[in-house]
């Protein structure tokens, strides 16, 4: 077996290489599945809409986020990493500020969201 070389990667690479992953959750495909099967028609992840909704059915003035349990971090099944504790903690606490924001903003504008 021949070993692949690898190139000394830097914070620019990584940070290009992280910034493409585009993952898509199993119950983000099931809830868009659902919700098309039942004659919805709506866009996922609308950049331009703030928070950039998982889900956005303008018609209805209605957004969906699909929060993971890590990086929102839920109270039942989050977990905090065990190392780099101060980062994490600081990065969470961030992402649960930003949600309360997020949903203000939309409460505010009278549309329906719903967090997943």
């Amino acid at each position: 077996m021949a070993n692949k070389a690898r190139l000394p990667e830097t914070k620019e690479t990584r940070s290009k290489i992280m910034s493409s992953i585009r993952a898509v959750s199993k119950l983000e495909t099931f809830v868009s599945h659902e919700l098309w099967q039942r004659g919805y028609r709506f866009r996922r992840n609308v950049r331009g809409m703030m928070g950039t909704p998982d889900i956005a059915i303008k018609k209805y003035k209605v957004v969906i986020f699909i929060d993971s349990c890590f990086w929102h971090f839920c109270p039942i099944h989050g977990k905090m990493p065990k190392s780099n504790i101060d980062f994490w903690v600081k990065k969470l606490e961030r992402n649960q500020e930003r949600d309360l924001e997020i949903t203000q903003y939309y409460n505010e504008e009278n549309w329906n969201i719903l967090r997943i």
